[in-house]
């Protein structure tokens, strides 16, 4: 059965399963589009050129038409966890006769980290779903049959990154001061926090923010002017010990919940957008609770297609589990030919020894490699990678992305080595869990907490970058890179050479690895290096 699936709003994706398989998610953000955009007509030209027929089913996952969950419903909507959220019908797709599927945003979450998980089918779980507006606890049944378990927290997303719009000057009134870059910047601020107790201003906006409901609706910037914390700048000291312990409280009500409610042992799947907090996602693996927790690499709206396409093969043939691969994002866009590249750029036949030396001499490079990776983290397809020994390099990778100073740079590993550089054992291929840092040497993917939020990658799941880190080794002694996203400011992953080429040459960076070449920035010493070679 083939099933392609519409994701319309935020974080818009169209995905393809067929006959139990995820063959592509093409998110809308990639090839440079803005962050968190809605379906675009690129996306779904990408998803109709690798369509090799007609679909049996065409899904859209649930959505609203507007802003805010409250806003009206666009196909099934956004809430609802059992099979009362599902619509169905007929229709027809370029002429072809099809069926058709909705389901709601709250079974989307579920069923992506349902079916992209490694339970075996018929293997009873717990899933929590966090994000924007749901914060609930559910259970599966062997039937797939899914039991809301409590309701814990009402906005968990958006009460963890109201505080952010608070402390922040530039905050816009729209939306409560509502950024979607919000959340990610607070849990890099929370690793500068000092150890201290909760004081009397702090627990006094932590509870009224967190008793709050619907706090994007109900509670403007200036509703709260009477905190300490107004405009006082996310920089600050003060914020920072805020952030944290706005953080754990915020982890402390889920936790006291399942603590009383999850008394079974069974494991748990987390999804929603806080599916992304790697120290939440740390202190649910090690609270004891729960034999396996499984984070999908999509666990935001970027999973959402997925979702409803797992829950439509679900509905229609009774099979709820999927094979997939991280790297099912769209193919690279060759736009620009060799001679194009060679106006700027020296070309030569890739050679990771050579590559290994680059790095390690100080240059950093973007690395391009087959398909893009799902999900909003590059995990070694779309990359800036450079050596991870320096804090200059940090310093220096922030500036090339135009990101704060306070932002950490995460690390890509041998799985192999994992545990000689992190208190960590096997693998963590999506970087999704924070890891104490044992390798001193390691100053630049290391944040100010002795933390990294690393990636390990085997033989098997990325060869050409475990190659590359293999050599990397054998030059440093260290199989471990500093790897960050190849992206333009506030858009998502670059995907095409003519974007390739421009962000190399304006942000300083050494040159790109694109397929089986390599290409640097032409200089005289860059030249002359090559014509040695050749």
């Amino acid at each position: 059965m083939r099933i392609l699936s519409f994701k319309p709003g935020h974080d818009g994706t169209v995905a393809l399963v067929e006959d139990g398989r995820l063959v592509f998610s093409h998110e809308s953000e990639k090839d440079s589009f803005p962050r968190y955009t809605d379906l675009t007509p690129s996306a779904l030209l990408d998803a109709a050129e690798r369509l090799d027929g007609p679909p049996d089913v065409v899904c859209l996952s649930g959505w609203v038409k507007g802003f805010h969950s409250v806003d009206p419903p666009l196909g099934a909507g956004y809430f609802g966890y059992d099979e009362g959220g599902i619509l169905t019908g007929e229709s027809r797709f370029f002429g072809s006769p099809v069926r058709t599927f909705s389901s709601t945003h709250e079974r989307s979450h579920l069923l992506s980290a349902y079916g992209m998980s490694e339970l075996e089918p018929g293997q009873p779980c717990y899933a929590l779903v966090w994000e924007g507006n749901i914060g609930s606890f559910y259970a599966f049944t062997p039937d797939v049959q899914v039991r809301r378990l409590s309701t814990v927290l009402e906005d968990p997303g958006n009460k963890y990154q109201h505080i952010f719009a608070l402390a922040d000057p530039s905050t816009s009134r729209e939306h409560g001061g509502f950024r979607f870059s919000n959340a990610g910047k607070l849990m890099a601020l929370t690793g500068f926090a000092r150890s201290s107790t909760v004081s009397q201003a702090e627990r006094d906006l932590i509870e009224y923010i967190l008793d709050q409901p619907s706090i994007l609706l109900t509670a403007p910037k200036e509703k709260l002017v009477w905190s300490p914390f107004y405009d006082i700048g996310v920089e600050s000291q003060e914020f920072k010990d805020l952030a944290a312990k706005h953080s754990q409280a915020i982890f402390d009500r889920f936790l006291a919940v399942a603590e009383r409610e999850l008394t079974e042992g069974l494991p748990l799947l987390i999804a929603g957008g806080c599916g992304l907090n790697c120290d939440w996602n740390q202190q649910w693996r090690d609270c004891g609770l729960f034999p396996e927790v499984f984070v999908p690499p999509c666990p935001n709206d970027a999973g959402s297609a997925i979702g409803t396409a797992v829950d439509a093969q679900r509905h229609f043939t009774g099979q709820a589990k999927i094979t997939w691969d991280v790297y099912s994002g769209p193919d690279f866009v060759h736009d620009r030919s060799p001679e194009q590249i060679a106006e700027h750029f020296t070309d030569e036949p890739l050679d990771l020894s050579r590559v290994a030396g680059l790095l390690a001499r100080g240059q950093v490079l973007a690395w391009v490699q087959g398909r893009c990776e799902i999900g909003p983290r590059a995990l070694g397809n779309r990359s800036l990678l450079a050596a991870p020994f320096e804090d200059q390099m940090r310093d220096q990778l922030n500036q090339i992305k135009h990101r704060e100073s306070y932002r950490p740079i995460a690390p890509v590993c041998l799985e192999e080595d994992v545990s000689d550089h992190f208190d960590w054992n096997g693998p963590s291929p999506h970087m999704l869990y924070f890891q104490k840092v044992r390798n001193p040497s390691l100053r630049a993917v290391t944040h100010v907490d002795g933390t990294a939020r690393a990636q390990t990658v085997s033989s098997v799941q990325n060869p050409q970058l475990h190659s590359l880190l293999r050599a990397f080794k054998q030059v440093t002694g260290a199989g471990v890179l500093c790897n960050t996203s190849l992206n333009l400011p506030g858009r998502g992953f670059i995907n095409r050479t003519t974007d390739l080429i421009k962000h190399v040459l304006d942000r300083g960076i050494d040159g790109f690895v694109l397929d089986d070449r390599l290409h640097l920035v032409r200089t005289p010493t860059a030249d002359a290096t090559q014509e040695a070679r050749s």
